[in-house]
């Protein structure tokens, strides 16, 4: 499930593995026309686009038949409001994956 953002930017929901959490940004298709080719964005050039999320998210992977969905992870157990992996966040993170 996708919900809107400004400027129609579609952010999925989180899912997740036993090492990191994920999410994909659909930015509208003309969009990557701003777009570097062919390397990951930094946090810097994805949020001058307007990408808004919590801290700790890394552009990882270029889908590239589709350049405008933007594949974003962090580690589990990363806080939101700092973007470093809080050890307790982590403990939790795991267990819950385990159940």
């Amino acid at each position: 499930m996708c919900f809107r953002m400004p400027r129609d930017i579609e952010y999925s929901e989180k899912y997740s593995d036993s090492k990191y959490e994920y999410r994909h940004v659909i930015l509208p298709k003309e969009m990557t026309k701003q777009m570097p080719k062919g390397r990951l964005l930094t946090e810097k050039e994805w949020r001058e686009l307007g990408v808004q999320q919590s801290r700790g998210w890394a552009h990882y992977e270029i889908h590239k038949p589709e350049p405008h969905i933007l594949l974003f992870r962090r580690p589990l157990g990363t806080d939101p409001r700092t973007g470093k992996v809080d050890s307790s966040l982590l403990k939790a993170a795991l267990s819950k994956s385990k159940n």
